[in-house]
């Protein structure tokens, strides 16, 4: 399939979330299905303003606009999808520093991750598919525990009062970006699993009608008791959209189906199967989800549509 629209310009997803909402565990699973040597990450994270000390010492988040460079995302974003390549900073996760710059080449795909990668107009414009990524709080929060305590050298006091400080530069700044995603993604433990924490996890995802979206009806449920339901509804500002229920628990067989399904709606990248919904578990294992998966394939059906044009609807 022509990877590249006839102009060069690369098909650029957004994925846009809170600290810990899942972005990378996402994308790097949709990376792995198109091919890495055909995908681009930049993460928006690395246009941060400010190291880590320096944000401590001013009071101010990394979720704060004023404490990143989104003029120069704006215009790094903007020369990739000219095919043009950037020099973007680089910030380290590890311990909070600002690190020389990078050279970054565009590639048939740019996946953008980030907190803030939708805040302005010029950003937003750049995108042919946004994501927002949404996962159940309490998850979230464990998620951030985790990691940050595992890879950035935060103790648990630490990540606590960091979700404290940035409690309202996340609903001030992030969460008003879900209302530009054409799709949001929630991840959360199934009704009634209080204290199972390993449970397979259920996804919910609200379409909005700025994509196309595939026609699932071959694989749906009707009851909602397969594990696979579709469901029109209306969203916080009282627009209509669907809602796909992806159940945790969903069979195996099921499962395959709905991939084999998707698969066969874009058969000019069936070369690209891969396996899907692969994330790291608590004990630093490699393991699998259906939900996540199927969440990863279903994004990247808009991806491979919008290298062919075929993917907005308005």
């Amino acid at each position: 399939m022509p990877f590249l629209r006839p102009d060069n310009q690369p098909i650029i997803l957004g994925v846009v979330g809170d600290s810990a909402a899942g972005k990378s565990t996402l994308a790097g699973g949709i990376a792995a299905i198109l091919g890495h040597d055909r995908v681009a990450v930049l993460q928006a994270d690395d246009y941060h303003r400010h190291s880590r000390a320096e944000r401590r010492r001013i009071g101010i988040t990394a979720l704060s606009p004023e404490g990143n460079h989104v003029d120069i995302l704006e215009q790094h974003l903007c020369l990739l999808r000219r095919g043009q390549p950037i020099l973007k900073p680089v910030y380290n996760h590890k311990d909070g520093s600002l690190c020389p710059p990078a050279r970054l080449e565009p590639r048939p795909f740019v996946i953008v991750e980030g907190v803030l990668a939708y805040h302005s107009r010029a950003l937003r414009d750049c995108y042919d598919v946004k994501v927002f990524v949404e996962p159940d709080e309490v998850l979230r929060t464990r998620w951030k525990q985790a990691r940050d305590c595992a890879e950035r050298g935060y103790s648990p006091e630490d990540v606590q009062v960091s979700l404290d400080r940035r409690e309202a530069d996340a609903l001030a700044h992030v969460q008003p970006q879900r209302s530009f995603a054409d799709i949001v993604v929630r991840f959360a433990p199934p009704a009634g699993s209080v204290g199972e924490i390993d449970a397979p996890l259920n996804a919910r995802h609200l379409l909005r009608p700025t994509l196309a979206h595939p026609d699932l009806g071959p694989v749906l449920d009707a009851g909602g008791k397969g594990g696979f339901h579709l469901a029109l509804a209306r969203d916080s500002d009282g627009k209509p959209v669907d809602v796909l229920e992806i159940s945790g628990s969903i069979d195996g067989r099921r499962a395959k189906a709905v991939e084999d399904l998707l698969w066969s709606l874009i058969p000019e990248a069936s070369h690209l199967r891969a396996p899907l919904g692969r994330f790291t578990d608590r004990a630093g294992q490699t393991a699998s989800s259906h939900t996540l998966a199927l969440s990863q394939l279903l994004i990247t059906y808009h991806l491979v549509k919008a290298a062919q044009g075929l993917t907005a609807t308005c």
